[in-house]
Order: structure tokens, then C-alpha cells, then sequence
């Protein structure tokens, strides 16, 4: 699959991309990751719900912050879209810690809660905080160096 063209279907789709493949809008990128964090919300519930039922637990004690693994294959994703070099480096580093101490001072702040709730809060913490750093930080350090 390597070298070739996008179709036009590819082109089209959602959430929309460039030739090489690069998310081409925040609003994409955020309505992407947050619709994948609402599914795994979602998958994370449903399987609490079936294990709290066959008496493997309790309701509510799956670790939320499994939430961001959908969010978090598409960043990667686009990641691997821009070419090789330092600007998508530093921007995905500088992106992952900052979103990743937010999602640990929701936490924090949500820490009476259940897991899955906690968990959760923080996962869209993460989600959201990583979207729009590293979108807007790897368009930004790409303009500057070229």
C-alpha cells in the first residue's frame, strides 16, 4: 500500500486528509478523537456492566482511562502522516506531557469518583488537550522549519 495515491473516496471521507494523508482541520481531528473517546466510554461500560453481572466486580471499577486508546490510534495515525524530522517530534512530545499532567489533574480533581468515571474524565482531558497542541504545535514548528 506504500506509494500509492489516495483515491477520491479516501480523499472524501471523515475526517478529511491531504494527499500525504495529514488531518487537514482541527475541528476534524477534535470530532474524530472525541468520537472515538465516546466509544471507548461506551465498549468500557458495556463490558463493566457484563462483568459487574457475572459477578466478576463491581459496577464502575474498569480503569476509565482506557478510554483514549481510539483517540490515541489516530493521533498516532497522523503522526505518521507528516514527513520524518523535528517538528513532529517536539510537537508530539511537548502535545503527550502536557496532555498527559492535564489528564492527571482531572483526575486528581475527580478522585472520589468511580474509576471508570475518573478514568473517563481524564481520558477526555487527554484527548482533547493532545488534539490541539499537536495540531496546532505541528503546523506551526512545520511552517518554521520548512
Amino acid at each position: 500500500m506504500t506509494g500509492q495515491q489516495p483515491t477520491a473516496q479516501q480523499r472524501s471521507g471523515f475526517p478529511r486528509r491531504d494527499a500525504e494523508g495529514r488531518i487537514l482541520t482541527l475541528g476534524d481531528l477534535l470530532g474524530v478523537s472525541l468520537a472515538g473517546w465516546v466509544i471507548g466510554v461506551l465498549a468500557l461500560v458495556l463490558f463493566d456492566w457484563a462483568f459487574a453481572v457475572a459477578g466478576a466486580g463491581d459496577f464502575g471499577r474498569t480503569n476509565g482511562w482506557l478510554a483514549v486508546i481510539l483517540p490515541a490510534w489516530l493521533f498516532w495515525d497522523d503522526f505518521r502522516a507528516w514527513d520524518f524530522g523535528a517538528a513532529r517530534v517536539v510537537a508530539a512530545l511537548s502535545a503527550a506531557v502536557v496532555a498527559v499532567l492535564a489528564g492527571l489533574l482531572v483526575a486528581g480533581l475527580a478522585s472520589g469518583l468511580a474509576p471508570l468515571l475518573t478514568g473517563g474524565l481524564a481520558a477526555l482531558a487527554f484527548t482533547v488537550g493532545y488534539a490541539v497542541l499537536w495540531f496546532q504545535g505541528v503546523h506551526w514548528l512545520a511552517r518554521r522549519t520548512g
